[in-house]
Formats: C-alpha cells, sequence, structure tokens
C-alpha cells in the first residue's frame, strides 16, 4: 500500500507527467484506493512517515531503474559498433566489386569493339579476295579466247605450209624438168610458176596469199643477202629448193611460235591455279577467322550481359548496405543523445526527491507531533456518516460511469463496492480494506488490458507494414522475373524463326547445288560425246581430204606440165580428145570437204570453249555456294547455342519465380491472417481507447469526490484535536 500510494502521489499530487491513457487510468484507479485507504489509518499511524518511507523507495527505484539503462544503453551501443563496422565492411566489399565489374564491363565493350573492327577487316579482305578472283577469272577468259584463236591461226598456218610443202615435193619429183624453167635471174617467173602450181593444186585465196607472202618476203632477204656480196654457189643451185626451204623455215617458225604459244598458255593457266588457290585459301582461313570474331564477340557481349545484371545488383547492395548503415549510425547517435538527456533528467528527479525529503525532515516534526499524537477514533466516529456518504457517491459514479460505456465490469466493481460498504462493517472486517483490494484488482485489469492492446496494436502495425513490404517486393521480383522470362522467351522464338528460315535456306542452297551438279553432269556428258563425234568427223573428213588431194593433186600437176609443153608446141593440130580425171568434180568435193573440215573444226574449238567456261562457271558457283553454307551453318550453330542460352535462362528464371510465387502465396496467406486479426473486429482500436479512456475519466472523478471527503476528515481532524488540546 505504501509503495502503491506513493506512485500516486507522484504522479498526481507531484503534477508530474502522464503519458498514456491507460497510465493515466491505472492512476485515477490507484487515486481512488489511496482516498478509501485514508480512515484505515489507526491512532497511532504516521502518514508523514509514510510519504518518506515512499521517497526512500522511490529514490532506490530511480537509482536502480538507472543502472538497468546503463546496462542497456552499454549493450546498445556494443550494437551500433559491430553494425558499424559490418555496414562499413559490406559498403566495402559492394564498392570494390562495384569496381570489379566496371572493369570487367569495359574491357568486354573493348573486346567488342574490337572484334566488329577485325569482322570488318575480314569481310574487307574476303571481298577484295573475291574480286581479285573475279578480275584473275575474267583475264583468264580473255588469254583462253586469245589463246585459243592464235592456236588456232598457227595450226592452219601450219598444215597450209605441210600442204605446199608436200605438193612442191611431189611435183619436183614427178618432173624435174618442168621446175628448171623456174631458175632465171629474178623470181617474177617462179612467183608466177608457183601461183600456177597453187591454182592447180586446189589452194584457197587465203593459202596462196600466205604463201605467197612467205615466198615474197624471202625474195627480199635474198636479195639483201646479195646486195652484202656475192653468195655461194650452193645458194643458187635451184630456185625451187630455195622456196622449199622457205616453207619448211616458216613451218619450223611457226611451229616454234605454237610451241611457244602453248607453253605460255602452261605457264599462264598454272599461274591463273595457284593465284585462285591463294585467294581460295586466304579466303577461306578470312571466313574462319571472322566465324571465330563472330563467336568471340557473341561471347563477349553475353558475359557483358551477365556482368551488367550483376552489376545492377551489386549497386542494389551497395544503396541497401550504404542506407542501412546510415540509417544505423542516426539511430545509435539519437539513442545517444536520448540517453544523455534521460541520464540528467533522472538525476535531476533523485535531486527533487533528496530536496524534499531534506525539507520534510528539518520542518515536520513537529506538526507531526502535533497532527498524530491525539485520539482520532472520535473524529473518525463523527465523520463516518460522510465517508457513507462519500462510498454512496462513489458507487453511483461507477455504476452510472458503467451504464454510460456499457461496461459490465464497471457494473460489477460497484455493485461489490456496494456489498463491502454494506455488508463489510457489521461482518467486524475493514470495508477500505475490501474497496482497496477490488479497486487495485481493477487497476491491474486495466492496465493489463491497456498494455495488451498497446502491445497488440504496435505488433499489429509492424507485422502489417512488414508483410506490405515483404508483398511489394515480391510482387516486384515477380514482376521483374516475368518480363525477364518474356523478354528471353520472345528472342529465342525469333532466334528460333531465324534458325528455320536459314534451315530452309541451306535445304534451297543443297537443292539448287544438286540442280546445278545434275545440269553439270549432263551438260558435261554431251560435250564429252560431242567432242568425240566431232574429233571422228574430223579425223574422217582429213583422211578423206588426203586421199583426193593425193589423186587429183598429181592430176593437176600433170596437167601443169601439159600446159607448159604445149605452150612450145602452139603450131601443131591439136591431138585426138583423151579421157582424162574429174578433176573439178574432186576439186569441188575437196573444197566442200574442207569447208566441212573447217566447220568440224570449229565446232570442235567452240564445245571445248564452251565446256571450259561451263566448268569455270559451275566451279564459281559452287564455290560461293559452299561460302554461303559455311556462313549460314555457324549462323545456325551460333543461334542455336543462344536460343539454348535463352531458353535456360528463361527456365532459371521460371523456376526462381516459382519459388517467389510459392514464397508470395505464403506471405499473402499470412497477410489474410494478420488483417483477421488486427482489422477485422467489431470494434476498433481507436473505439476501445476512447471507451476505456471514458471510463477512467469517470474514475478519476470518482477519485475526486473521495479526494474532497478526504480534505474535509482531515480538516475536521485537526479541528476536533485542537479542541480536546483547549479543554484539557
Amino acid at each position: 500500500q505504501p509503495s502503491l500510494c506513493a506512485h500516486w502521489y507522484n504522479f498526481s499530487v507531484r503534477g508530474l507527467p502522464i503519458q498514456s491513457s491507460a497510465m493515466k487510468a491505472v492512476a485515477a484507479v490507484i487515486g481512488v484506493a489511496c482516498a478509501f485507504a485514508q480512515p484505515a489509518h489507526g491512532a497511532g499511524a504516521n502518514p508523514l512517515g509514510t510519504v518518506m518511507s515512499l521517497l526512500d523507495e522511490l529514490r532506490q527505484k530511480i537509482v536502480k531503474e538507472g543502472e538497468i539503462e546503463v546496462k542497456a544503453f552499454k549493450e546498445y551501443f556494443e550494437w551500433c559498433d559491430d553494425t558499424a563496422k559490418n555496414g562499413e565492411h559490406s559498403v566495402k566489399t559492394a564498392t570494390s566489386q562495384k569496381a570489379k565489374l566496371e572493369a570487367k564491363i569495359g574491357e568486354l565493350t573493348s573486346d567488342i569493339e574490337t572484334a566488329d573492327s577485325k569482322i570488318g577487316e575480314l569481310a574487307a579482305a574476303i571481298a577484295q579476295g573475291d574480286t581479285e578472283l573475279k578480275d584473275a577469272t575474267v583475264i583468264r577468259e580473255k588469254e583462253v579466247k586469245e589463246f585459243t584463236a592464235s592456236e588456232g591461226e598457227l595450226v592452219d598456218a601450219i598444215d597450209t605450209l605441210e600442204r605446199a610443202i608436200s605438193v612442191l615435193e611431189r611435183e619436183m619429183a614427178k618432173n624435174p624438168a618442168a621446175f628448171a624453167q623456174l631458175q632465171s635471174k629474178d623470181m617474177s617467173s617462179a612467183l608466177q610458176a608457183l601461183s600456177a602450181v597453187m591454182d592447180a593444186a586446189a589452194f584457197s585465196g587465203n593459202d596462196q596469199q600466205k604463201l605467197m607472202a612467205f615466198v615474197q618476203s624471202q625474195q627480199g632477204e635474198q636479195s639483201d643477202d646479195m646486195d652484202l656480196g656475192a653468195p655461194s654457189a650452193a645458194v643458187y643451185k635451184t630456185h625451187s629448193g630455195g622456196i622449199l626451204d622457205t616453207l619448211e623455215d616458216l613451218k619450223e617458225k611457226a611451229e616454234g611460235q605454237l610451241a611457244d604459244l602453248r607453253k605460255a598458255e602452261v605457264n599462264t593457266k598454272h599461274n591463273y591455279e595457284m593465284l585462285k588457290q591463294s585467294l581460295e585459301d586466304q579466303m577461306a582461313a578470312d571466313s574462319k577467322d571472322m566465324d571465330d570474331e563472330k563467336a568471340s564477340k557473341a561471347a563477349a557481349a553475353e558475359a557483358k550481359a551477365t556482368s551488367e545484371g550483376d552489376l545492377h545488383a551489386t549497386l542494389k547492395d551497395l544503396a541497401d548496405a550504404q542506407q542501412a548503415l546510415d540509417t544505423a549510425k542516426a539511430s545509435c547517435m539519437q539513442t545517444a543523445a536520448d540517453h544523455e538527456a534521460t541520464v540528467n533528467a533522472r538525476m535531476e528527479e533523485l535531486k527533487v526527491i533528496d530536496e524534499a525529503r531534506k525539507i520534510l525532515a528539518e520542518t515536520s516534526e513537529g506538526a507531526v507531533s502535533q497532527s498524530y499524537s491525539f485520539v482520532q477514533a472520535a473524529a473518525r466516529n463523527r465523520m463516518s456518516s460522510r465517508a457513507d456518504l462519500a462510498r454512496s457517491e462513489v458507487i453511483a459514479l461507477v455504476k452510472r460511469l458503467a451504464k454510460q460505456q456499457h461496461s459490465a465490469a464497471l457494473a460489477q466493481l460497484a455493485s461489490r463496492i456496494a456489498a463491502v460498504a454494506r455488508y463489510g462493517a457489521a461482518s467486524g472486517e475493514d470495508p477500505f480494506a475490501k474497496v482497496k483490494g477490488l479497486i487495485v484488482d481493477m487497476i491491474a485489469k486495466l492496465e493489463k488490458e491497456a498494455a495488451d492492446e498497446t502491445t497488440e496494436k504496435a505488433y499489429c502495425d509492424e507485422q502489417m507494414a512488414k508483410t506490405e513490404a515483404k508483398k511489394s517486393e515480391l510482387e516486384e521480383d515477380i514482376a521483374k522475373m516475368t518480363s525477364k522470362i518474356d523478354q528471353a522467351a520472345a528472342r529465342s522464338a525469333q532466334l528460333k524463326e531465324e534458325i528455320a528460315e536459314l534451315q530452309s535456306e541451306l535445304s534451297a542452297l543443297a537443292k539448287q547445288q544438286a540442280e546445278m551438279d545434275k545440269i553439270r553432269q549432263e551438260t558435261h556428258a554431251d560435250y564429252v560425246q560431242a567432242k568425240a563425234d566431232l574429233e571422228l568427223g574430223l579425223s574422217g573428213v582429213r583422211k578423206a581430204l588426203q586421199v583426193l588431194r593425193d589423186y587429183y593433186a598429181a592430176d593437176s600437176a600433170s596437167f601443169v606440165q601439159d600446159e607448159a609443153r604445149f605452150s612450145a608446141l602452139m603450131q601443131q593440130p591439136a591431138a585426138p580428145e583423151k579421157h582424162t580425171k574429174a578433176t573439178g568434180a574432186g576439186q569441188s568435193i575437196i573444197g566442200i570437204l574442207e569447208v566441212c573440215e573447217s566447220d568440224f573444226a570449229s565446232n570442235l574449238a567452240k564445245e571445248e570453249s564452251e565446256e571450259a567456261d561451263a566448268q569455270d562457271e559451275y566451279d564459281k558457283m559452287t564455290q560461293e555456294n559452299k561460302v554461303t553454307k559455311t556462313t549460314k551453318d555457324q549462323d545456325v550453330k551460333h543461334k542455336s547455342q543462344e536460343s539454348k542460352s535463352l531458353d535456360k535462362t528463361a527456365s532459371e528464371i521460371s523456376s526462381d519465380r516459382e519459388t517467389a510465387n510459392t514464397e508470395y502465396a505464403a506471405v499473402m496467406e499470412y497477410f489474410g491472417k494478420i488483417k483477421d486479426r488486427c482489422i477485422a473486429k467489431p470494434e476498433t482500436y481507436e473505439t476501445r481507447k476512447a471507451r476505456r479512456e471514458a471510463e477512467i475519466q469517470g474514475l478519476k472523478q470518482a477519485l475526486a469526490t473521495l479526494e474532497d471527503e478526504t480534505a474535509f476528515v482531515q480538516r475536521k481532524r485537526r479541528g476536533g484535536l485542537r479542541g480536546a488540546a483547549l479543554t484539557a
């Protein structure tokens, strides 16, 4: 009782601040209890001594609370030190990780730029090599055409010379005397005779022009030799022999030119093939290097994306760690300031208690002896009626308060107080002690309810805030993961479409190559057949020409010889007509066969040229298809790898999202339970708080009534004591 009333004294009498409504209710009920307890003092009771005891107890309590607070503050600041160290370490670690990731991203960006540069250089080198190969191929085709034309001309010239030499040798062998007329001082008659021989041998005009040019050239060379000095006798043994030598020299020279031309063609073809092989090898190597660079670029881009994601997470961790560190520092500094203010307030309160105790000890000794040394029973009896009145008024106040607030607990309290007031004295028990017990129990109950509801409210607020924050965080994470999954799925679908398109193009390319192979085989088979037919026909025509020329050429030479003989005998009468060979018809046939020979040879050369062009075009297209196929195969490979990587990433993120969804479902379930516990109530916390404050205010009014009655009793008691003293 002294300790309880002392606390009530500190809050109500000394005017110390009461912070919460629950504490106000407790103070009011304690006041009622103390008011009922005042008339229960016996004759030897000393309320001032009780006050002194209460002051001592209060001082001890304050000192003990100070020691507990100092210990708690020390533990709290140890936690502050640990938190600061851990936070600084986390910030330092995240900062270091951030620097490493930024450096890695910069390095990967440089690698990507370098790969782009190398890919551009390799693509330019491949294009340049392809251009050089095309230019070399065009030049080579032109050289082949020029070689074919020159070879044909030289072959024709050699063939013409061979036939001319054969005719002259054959005529000289048959009738050497017929060529004796050619041994003249000038060559004009020899040229005329040679022209007549060629006409008789049915030489073409082109062949005659070539031979006449050769002979005239030889004549000019011989004239130059004669101007320089007299030639040896062997030089002029016979002009016909000189003509044959000239033709032989021309033939030898033409054969030498043909050999040189073919040798040059072999060298040119070899050089072209070497250049082509070198360019193709270089382009293949560049293509491989370009594919490697593309693969390296893709790997670097993937690593860069991963590092950027890690950097984003690291920056978030760094910001969170820095914020947590700043919050901890601010909280610790505020706690330190609050502790310092609390220590000062406690010291001030102790000073006030010591000062009050000192004043009471120095000044109240005489007043105590005057106030509490005489009989008080009579005074208590005289004032019993007013105490009964005060109890009745308190009972009425409590009942009215119970009715206003619809409180069954207060109504029950009023009934029990009334019963104690009515029957307590009759049974010999102290009614004030029972009333005090009832009020103390009600105070404890109200205090407990207020504390429980305050704790419940704090718990609900904390759990609702944490659950809302966790719910928002999970919703944000699920949204981010869903976005990443959608992006990965879209990119993977796009890659799969591109892969399907590339595979379709590769299939079309393979089909095109197969058709080209089939067409090439067919055209090559046609060429082989045509070449065999033309070579066989050309061989047959040449053999037929040889036979016909041998037969009709002899007849033509005889005709020339007879004509030369008869020209000297023009005065004789005409001889009887004899049978002669059908030279004209034979020459016509020979001419037609020569046309056929020329056509066959031209067609053969054309077939060979077309075959070479077709083969070159086929090789070129095949090489281009190989390069295209290789490029597309690499694209399919890289895109397939990227698609698989995206699918794997989407699967991993989907698994993480499932985990987050499971956690989100658990959070929502807990959130529902918390709302049912904290929100879904028939009466809100604010309503219950207002009702309880009204109940406490009513109890305060009852307390005020009892306090007024207590003051009256004290005044009456002092007046009675003074009267008794005067009477004595």
